[in-house]
């Protein structure tokens, strides 16, 4: 199974959705949502946890949630963990209840919270559940409106501040900002995620990319790493190689398999079918020709010349 790209830094503002293992539901009755809103708030108390909004649904739940000590799976191995223990322990039961693998998009705020918040706030009017957010009792909007109450670990200050205003005008205005929706067909904010991972604009993610992946290996098992970080294709690769060893070369061959499995991204499965080899041969290709230019000084610093042509120094 292939893993999530965690991005982790401090003051990270992320979308969190939970679900259900095998979508099942994860409440079975009212004490059963509150606990869960309990460990949110301990989420705050001890982790510094920032939870702005959150929609409790049968299965799975939503959270904006921000980190100002850069500690997200924390807090979600509290929440999670102390859920699973409560819930396994109550109703006799054992093994997973939630999916291990939330998912977790790093939001540019500034651009999507607001518009995040609403999508949030309306799952359970999408979902059949009421007609109007006010009337679902487990998400955040009554206390955003004034009508909820109020836990002193929900941050509604900074959603809220976008309307400008008094505690009452912003409160009003946000309802009308929710409610002017219900009825129509509308976007998902969510569309635009990149490489299910990162939500903002081009130079948001680009952010992204340069302070916090910029260092980070291509790892295999993490589609949305190799999305991100992707280097040239072997193609490209291959073009290279050829124009510095010839097309004939047997060490140029060598140069193009270590290349491809060292910085590509693709997997060995995807390498070896193009140069037409085994898996395992790959793997083997490569570790051998690293040996060699721990020896080779000069043949080192050209294939760093290369690299550095492919643009792949930096990842």
């Amino acid at each position: 199974m292939t893993r999530p790209l965690r991005i982790e830094y401090a003051g990270a503002f992320y979308h969190i959705t939970s679900r259900g293992n095998e979508k099942k539901n994860i409440f079975k009755n009212d004490s059963d949502y509150r606990k869960l809103l309990s460990y949110f708030e301990t989420a705050t108390e001890r982790y510094k946890a920032v939870i702005h909004v959150y929609c409790l649904m049968s299965n799975h739940y939503h959270l904006l949630l921000e980190t100002p000590l850069g500690n997200l799976s924390q807090i979600m191995r509290h929440i999670n963990g102390s859920y699973t223990t409560y819930f396994n322990k109550k109703y006799q039961r054992s093994g997973h209840l939630l999916q291990g693998r939330y998912r977790a998009i790093v939001v540019d705020k500034d651009e999507y919270a607001i518009e995040l918040s609403r999508y949030i706030h309306l799952n359970p009017v999408r979902a059949g559940i009421v007609k109007k957010p006010e009337a679902y009792r487990w998400s955040s909007y009554r206390d955003y409106i004034g009508k909820g109450e109020n836990p002193g670990w929900l941050f509604k200050d900074f959603i809220l501040g976008y309307f400008k205003g008094n505690i009452y005008d912003e409160q009003k205005k946000y309802g009308k900002f929710v409610n002017e929706l219900i009825g129509y067909e509308y976007e998902s904010p969510l569309k635009g995620v990149v490489a299910s991972t990162i939500l903002g604009g081009n130079d948001f993610i680009e952010m992204i990319k340069d302070r916090y992946l910029g260092k980070r290996k291509v790892e295999r098992d993490i589609p949305a790493l190799r999305e991100l970080i992707r280097g040239p294709s072997i193609e490209e690769v291959e073009v290279r190689i050829k124009e510095e060893f010839g097309c004939e070369s047997k060490i140029g061959r060598k140069v193009m398999v270590y290349l491809s499995h060292r910085y590509s991204g693709l997997s060995l499965k995807e390498i070896g079918d193009y140069f037409s080899i085994s898996e395992s041969a790959v793997s083997q290709i490569s570790r051998r020709f690293e040996q060699i230019l721990d020896k080779d000084t000069k043949l080192k610093v050209k294939i760093e010349k290369i690299k550095s042509d492919l643009i792949l120094s930096n990842v």
